[in-house]
C-alpha cells in the first residue's frame, strides 16, 4: 500500500518538531550544573542493600562529595573519582549488609570510613568528604 503524500510530508513535520523539541533538553542533560563552587567534586549517589525490619530487602543510598581546596590535591582527587568511588561503593555496601534489621545508618561511622579511605587513596590529608542526604528505604 502506498502512503499518501500528505500524510507523508505530516510525518516527516512531527518527526522534526519531535528532533526540534528534543534538542534543548540534550543539550541541558550534557551541561549538568555542578553544585558546591570550584573546590566541590560532587560524587554520583552510592547504593547498598541492606535488610529491612520486615525481612525484606531495602536500600541504602548515601549522597557525598569532595571539598578540596588545594589545587594539585583537586586535580589528583578528580582524577581518582573512579578509584575513590569503587571503594566508597564497597564501603556502604559492607555497611549496609552489615546493619541490624531495622536499625538507623550510623552517619558518623561512614562519615569516617569514607574519610580514611580518601586519606589512602589521594595519599594524604586534604580532601574532605561531604556527606548529603543518608536515606534507608
Amino acid at each position: 500500500m502506498i502512503a499518501h503524500p500528505a500524510a507523508m510530508d505530516r510525518r516527516h513535520l512531527l518527526a522534526l518538531a519531535a528532533l526540534a523539541a528534543a534538542v534543548p533538553v540534550a543539550a541541558s542533560a550534557a551541561e549538568k550544573k555542578k553544585t558546591g563552587g570550584d573546590t566541590y567534586l560532587p560524587m554520583n549517589t552510592l547504593l547498598g542493600t541492606m535488610i529491612r525490619a520486615s525481612g525484606s530487602r531495602g536500600v541504602l543510598s548515601v549522597d557525598c562529595g569532595l571539598d578540596v581546596q588545594d589545587p594539585a590535591l583537586h586535580k589528583l582527587a578528580d582524577q581518582n573519582l573512579p578509584r575513590l568511588r569503587a571503594a566508597y561503593v564497597q564501603t556502604v555496601q559492607s555497611y549496609a549488609a552489615g546493619l541490624a534489621s531495622g536499625a538507623l545508618p550510623n552517619a558518623d561511622y561512614i562519615a569516617q570510613t569514607l574519610q580514611r579511605q580518601t586519606d589512602t587513596i589521594l595519599g594524604r590529608p586534604g580532601a574532605k568528604v561531604l556527606l548529603g542526604a543518608i536515606i534507608a528505604n
